[in-house]
């Protein structure tokens, strides 16, 4: 065989090696990044006072909220409580097969743990976490509310933080420490939603 037609296949074979390389260690670090992003909108979620606490959906089961869901009305709640908020901002449409929205199942349950009706807005048509605040904001300049505490899991958080900062809510984030979740999963599971996010949405 002639060696001259075996050294481009090498070459090729090796050019092919450090692309797929160089591609690793870009996800690498790329992924380490947002990772550390979202560890440090964690560390930085300290709760103040605000006009509202949003809260978003995170599904519900038949017409209670999912366990997951509880955890952040159950913080919600809280805040209420203790003053940081005199009304809460419940968000989330109605899901395939559903009857009830997510919002309405949130604000009942809101209900049920003491918390004035006339406290509670409800938005009624978002699907996704952009349109959970996009909804929102609107929402709040109909009542002249400027300040916002926004309230998920805190894995969520960052990318939570980002679509704000893009539609100019004045938001600080408020986070849940799930019991329920899976945490290595739903990290995971950010870590391509905020790539996602990112790509249509560059710094």
């Amino acid at each position: 065989m002639n060696p001259s037609r075996i050294k481009p296949s090498k070459s090729r074979k090796q050019r092919i090696f450090r692309i797929l390389a160089a591609c690793i260690v870009i996800l690498g670090c790329w992924s380490g990044y947002l990772l550390w992003k979202i560890e440090r909108t964690i560390q930085e979620a300290v709760p103040r006072k605000a006009d509202v606490a949003i809260v978003l959906g995170a599904g519900v089961w038949g017409d209670r909220p999912s366990p997951g869901l509880r955890e952040r009305l159950d913080q919600a709640v809280e805040l209420y409580r203790e003053g940081y908020v005199p009304y809460l901002l419940v968000t989330g449409g109605l899901g395939e097969g559903k009857t009830s929205t997510e919002a309405a199942v949130m604000r009942n349950y809101l209900v049920e743990q003491g918390v004035p009706e006339d406290r509670i807005f409800m938005e009624h048509q978002a699907r996704d976490t952009y349109e959970n605040l996009l909804f929102s904001k609107e929402i709040m300049q109909q009542h002249g509310l400027s300040q916002a505490l926004v309230v998920s899991h805190d894995y969520h958080l960052a990318r939570a933080v980002d679509m704000a900062e893009s539609m100019e809510i004045d938001a600080s984030p408020v986070g849940v420490k799930s019991h329920v979740l899976y945490g290595p999963y739903h990290k995971a599971r950010e870590v391509l939603a905020l790539t996602k996010w990112h790509l249509s949405h560059p710094f």
